[in-house]
């Protein structure tokens, strides 16, 4: 199959497109940074891609709410496109302040007339900025495929993430998309964590979910930002991992379209 093309959404107040854009070149993709005005005036744009990538920063400044003003960008003009490239069997990935995006826009989760999740201030009620230890909960997800722990850090102020009601959690973890949890360092995300391990307080030590076809992701966790060893906070003491622990993430993304 030819190499996938993968569409990068930078929005104003964006900051991780160049070193997600550069995570997916390494895996063996191409992929384009376009500006969301270039998007919403030419919507057909999605049909060159496979991968739809929202990638981390503080779009719009994160006004209102963190990815508010972009989720509603997307929901509002470009809903049709936005169907379209789900319904075609392609691939989204939310990182971080696109997994806010995702989450707000009703792109990863059904949207109802009240929410099912969302995505709110940390318990600190400041930024944190840390490194996390995280367990693969299911295989549902495209994007993890194969991957069992991660080790990654994270940079957010509304990160936890909540349930409106707890039968919702409950459907969730059946169907099996609570994909991503934070753990403690012996590896274990079954039992409630306090900080720092569950740097956020999100219920269930939920870092990431994906939609109920497996092929739309979001996560808190930066994986792009650890792809080779020494990317790792004690890369000079001999820790880390070539390649470092994110670069699977886009990797699956790329071996999806050519299985």
């Amino acid at each position: 199959m030819a190499t996938p093309r993968v569409l990068i959404l930078r929005a104003p107040g964006t900051n991780c497109d160049g070193e997600t854009a550069f995570a997916f070149h390494q895996s063996g993709a191409e992929s384009d940074v376009i500006h969301i005005n270039r998007l919403r005036e030419n919507p057909a744009l999605t049909r060159q891609y496979q991968v739809l990538c929202i990638p981390g920063g503080f779009s719009y400044g994160d006004d209102v709410a963190a990815g508010r003003i972009l989720a509603n960008q997307l929901r509002h003009h470009l809903a049709e496109a936005i169907a379209e490239f789900k319904e075609a069997g392609k691939l989204v990935l939310g990182i971080c302040n696109g997994f806010q995006v995702l989450i707000k826009s009703g792109m990863l989760l059904q949207a109802e007339e009240t929410p099912v999740a969302t995505l709110t201030w940390n318990d600190s009620r400041q930024f944190e900025d840390r490194w996390v230890d995280l367990g693969v909960a299911s295989s549902k997800s495209v994007f993890l495929r194969g991957i069992q722990s991660m080790y990654l850090p994270i940079a957010h102020a509304e990160g936890k993430f909540v349930v409106r009601e707890e039968h919702q959690l409950q459907t969730l973890e059946a169907e099996g998309q609570l994909v991503l949890r934070y753990a403690s360092q012996q590896g274990s995300w079954s039992e409630p964590l306090g900080f720092p391990d569950n740097p956020n307080g999100s219920v269930a030590n939920v870092a990431g979910i994906c939609d109920d076809s497996g092929r739309i992701l979001g996560l808190m966790p930066h994986p792009e930002r650890y792809i080779d060893r020494t990317h790792h906070p004690r890369w000079t003491r001999g820790e880390g991992r070539d390649p470092g622990d994110g670069l699977q993430v886009f990797r699956n993304a790329v071996e999806f379209f050519a299985s």
